[in-house]
């Protein structure tokens, strides 16, 4: 096996759902890859699959990124490995139940996949991008980052940090030739609604986005240049206009008074 002239790419939550069509159509497109989940058999078998169809060199790695132990030997391989050129932080875990129904040790357990691994590698992975000239960091967040009454708060206050760190990052980056995109499904047909706690086919129809269907376009996004992709929403003005009033707010966000309308004499 020759190596990739376009370098390697790292996957995490990699052997089934989302992470696994991600490693399908990277290969497809001539990367070679490392992919990252906690099921090794699963892993195993992905891998050799992709391997006989598409040539690429693929390594697996087992790793519980929920475990600072493990997300520690991925940010190793991520500094050391001078041939990864994309990472895809795609790992994470959800919730249904609402926050007073819901075990608080396992929302602590959510944060520190969604928000403190996530962070880790993308911090692991960036100086070697810019030392190198250049590289791809694709974050899968959630609708429920600009949408928290939908589920449950605690998942969306940890989608919205994987939408913020991407805003800034790419404001920090756009000089650097790194490219960062967040990737805000909707309800996407995978395992993860289940263990979420509401199985996906209790949820209509009209709303469930087939996995397949959902990577393709966010790849697409990609293509295009778009720093935030909802796979979903028919038209980029719309999220073009949401953009624009949340600029539109940054001169008056910081001042050195209270807003008139308060009526607070300024001392």
């Amino acid at each position: 096996m020759t190596k990739s002239a376009k370098g390697t790419a790292l996957v995490t939550g990699a052997s089934s759902g989302i992470g696994a069509i991600y490693a399908d159509r990277l290969a497809r497109r001539g990367y070679d890859l490392i992919l990252v989940a906690r099921n090794r058999e699963r892993l195993d078998g992905l891998a050799k699959r992709l391997s006989t169809e598409t040539g690429r060199s693929i390594e697996i790695v087992a790793a519980d990124l929920s475990k600072r132990a493990d997300v520690s030997r991925i940010e190793s391989i991520l500094r050391s490995h001078a041939g990864i050129s994309v990472l895809v932080n795609n790992a994470g875990v959800g919730a249904t139940a609402p926050l007073l129904a819901s075990d608080v040790d396992k929302m602590s357990d959510m944060i520190a996949l969604n928000v403190d691994a996530l962070m880790r590698l993308t911090y692991a992975a960036v100086p070697g991008f810019v030392g190198r000239g250049g590289g791809t960091i694709v974050n899968i967040a959630s609708v429920v980052g600009v949408a928290p009454e939908m589920l449950n708060g605690v998942y969306g206050g940890s989608k919205a940090f994987v939408l913020a760190l991407t805003q800034s990052l790419q404001h920090e980056l756009k000089d650097k030739n790194v490219r960062v995109q967040a990737v805000l499904p909707g309800a996407t047909a995978t395992e993860f609604w289940g263990i979420a706690g509401t199985p996906v086919e209790h949820l209509p129809g009209q709303i469930v986005m087939k996995a397949e269907d959902m990577v393709d376009a966010a790849l697409a996004g990609l293509d295009q240049g778009e720093v935030i992709t909802v796979p979903s929403l028919p038209d980029a003005a719309d999220w073009q206009a949401y953009e624009a009033a949340r600029q539109k707010l940054m001169p008056n966000l910081s001042r050195n008074a209270p807003a008139a309308r308060y009526g607070v004499k300024a001392a």
